[in-house]
């Protein structure tokens, strides 16, 4: 249900899996964070890379690839999304704050599940553009830039 997309991730079909596992779950957050991110001014283009450890809530590591595109320390970035005040990554907060139990899933398990314009989808909100800018010291006229 993901063939062909742009957007790289582990563990196989999201379809069939509910949003406790973090192969969904993740992902889904992952795009949320991304899309603020670079909605922010962070980068022009930014890929996460989150692992989690099993019997550990938060992840062991937050690794961020900007292409080169960054207009802030990558360093900096991963050390915003470890301390997690903006951004939870662990797994009861993705699903509490995405609403992941409330998302009806059938109607995006064909022609992707990012980046849909036909439908709102809760990973596709831009809502903590100017929280990321504040942490990161980031000026809006940049972001727009």
């Amino acid at each position: 249900d993901t063939y062909g997309g742009t957007s790289r991730h582990g563990g196989g079909a999201f379809s069939g899996k509910d949003p406790t596992k973090v192969d969904r779950s993740a992902t889904y957050y992952c795009r949320y964070v991304a899309k603020n991110l670079v909605a922010a001014g962070v980068a022009d283009r930014l890929e996460l890379q989150v692992s989690y450890a099993i019997g550990r809530a938060k992840p062991f590591s937050i690794h961020v690839e900007t292409f080169g595109t960054q207009r802030v320390g990558v360093e900096r970035i991963e050390q915003m999304l470890m301390e997690g005040g903006i951004f939870d990554f662990r797994p009861a907060a993705m699903i509490e704050e995405l609403g992941l139990t409330q998302v009806r899933y059938a109607p995006i398990s064909a022609y992707g599940h990012l980046g849909r314009e036909d439908m709102e989808l809760p990973w596709e909100r831009l809502d903590k553009v100017e929280e990321v800018q504040q942490a990161l010291n980031i000026r809006a006229s940049v972001a727009g830039a």
